[in-house]
């Protein structure tokens, strides 16, 4: 076992903020509300301005990508047209704040993978013919054009907020083999990989990238060694107490996709709560028969990976993953009673002009993601501009089935309230695309874990 200096240890039985442990009294749920299942689907590390900017210069339903960004030091740059492969943008956490420069929205050009030498690739979008069923889909449908992510974090971070609505201290850079141990697979408790972490008092420190429960009969709390994070409650633990079922469709230990299956980063849930989870591909036969759970969230898997649309993936093979996602809710016996949220977990990190905000526990948020809402209660044709993050998800989902709170950042996040209509006459599902990979995309390789890209 590898000895860590840490600068500050919190045990087991030390109290956590009521907002950690108990959040809100429960709400009632809705009475009037017909939605009995909410899907999230979860991509890979694009802006709101890279995906949906050159659309709303097209349909005026949105602030469009401006004709020119100028970066600090002056220089102005003409947003271009993002190939399809994905490009291997810098997305850490050091990488998202110099981009945001403190609000002046004016670093991208000083982030790897977006310098002058490679003709500021970040600074720019994908045109509605280069992502046609997340475009059509947004035409029909409600979007968010003022959803951010939580932190300035990458996967790591993003994975772990899409359940908690927080990241529990962890500062959210992606883990990283720890010295002298020999690393499992995938990012979580499972992995003996370790990221930073942040104590109470302020203190950084090196952690295994694990939020443990010492409740468990396990070692540590399920972590490779001790650890002095807290525990938290999720979505799950929620749901379950309500009776409610859920289900995470991603992947398995070893398999591709694994780094983002968000399960094996709580000991909780990868050590009690394995029957829920199911792999990617199930999502879509699960819907097409009506075997929706009361939520899912669905990230990329073993033979999803390349449709993740993260950097060094094919734009097209993302869209076309879309397009089977929405379809099997859209024509699946399900639809009538169906919210579907499609977003992604970072920037990746491609310009977009909004300033992000601050969370109601005072961090800041990264920068702003796409945000759908496909639903046939969804508002047709509606901008949302009430400022957000992914926590109004799980506030959305906590109002819906009268959910406990989980902190006070989903406790105070708005819930998308304005992009449903109840009464309205349900939307019809809408015909989706699946176009052939073009060649640059029929040969790429899955993500590299450990590429900081």
């Amino acid at each position: 076992m590898v000895k860590r200096m840490l600068s500050v240890l919190v045990v087991a039985a030390a109290a956590l903020p009521l907002g950690v442990i108990g959040g809100s009294v429960p709400q009632a749920p809705a009475a009037t509300v017909p939605i009995q299942h909410i899907v999230v689907l979860y991509l890979e590390n694009h802006t709101f301005d890279n995906v949906l900017g050159f659309w709303c210069d097209q349909t005026h339903r949105c602030v469009g990508m401006p004709a020119s960004v100028t970066l600090k030091g002056g220089t102005v740059v003409t947003p271009g047209v993002t190939p399809d492969t994905v490009p291997p943008v810098d997305h850490s956490v050091k990488a998202q704040q110099t981009a945001i420069d403190g609000g002046k929205m004016d670093g991208w050009g000083q982030i790897s993978g977006c310098t002058a030498s490679t003709g500021y690739a970040c600074i720019s979008g994908y045109q509605p013919s280069g992502v046609p069923n997340f475009t059509a889909l947004a035409s029909k449908f409600a979007i968010s054009d003022e959803t951010f992510s939580m932190q300035d974090s990458p996967s790591w971070g993003g994975h772990l907020y899409a359940v908690m609505a927080s990241q529990d201290g962890f500062t959210g850079n992606n883990p990283v083999p720890a010295p002298g141990v020999t690393a499992g697979s995938g990012w979580g408790c499972d992995s003996n990989k370790v990221t930073t972490w942040v104590s109470p008092l302020g203190t950084a420190q090196t952690v295994p990238s694990c939020v443990p429960d010492r409740s468990l009969a396990i070692a540590n709390g399920g972590a490779f060694e001790s650890s002095p994070v807290r525990f938290a409650f999720t979505i799950m633990d929620r749901l379950q107490a309500a009776h409610l079922s859920w289900a995470i469709y991603g992947s398995t230990y070893g398999q591709a996709g694994y780094i983002w299956a968000t399960c094996p980063y709580i000991a909780e849930c990868l050590y009690t709560q394995q029957s829920n989870i199911r792999e990617s591909e199930q999502f879509v036969t699960g819907a097409q028969a009506g075997n929706l759970p009361n939520f899912s969230l669905v990230v990329p898997g073993d033979t999803t990976t390349p449709d993740s649309e993260h950097n060094g993936t094919s734009m097209t093979a993302g869209d076309n993953w879309v397009g089977q996602v929405a379809s099997a809710v859209m024509n699946g016996p399900e639809w009538a009673s169906t919210a579907l949220f499609i977003t992604y977990d970072d920037c990746g990190c491609f310009y977009d002009q909004v300033r992000p905000g601050t969370n109601p526990d005072g961090t800041a948020q990264g920068p702003r993601v796409p945000l759908l809402i496909v639903s046939p209660y969804a508002r047709p044709g509606y901008t949302d501009s009430t400022p957000t993050s992914f926590a109004g998800i799980l506030a959305y989902t906590e109002h819906t089935f009268g959910l406990r709170s989980l902190s006070k950042n989903d406790a105070s996040s708005y819930g998308f309230a304005n992009a449903f209509n109840y009464n309205q006459a349900p939307l019809a599902p809408l015909r989706t695309v699946d176009r052939p990979l073009p060649a640059s995309a029929r040969h790429l390789p899955a993500p590299d874990p450990n590429d900081p890209t």
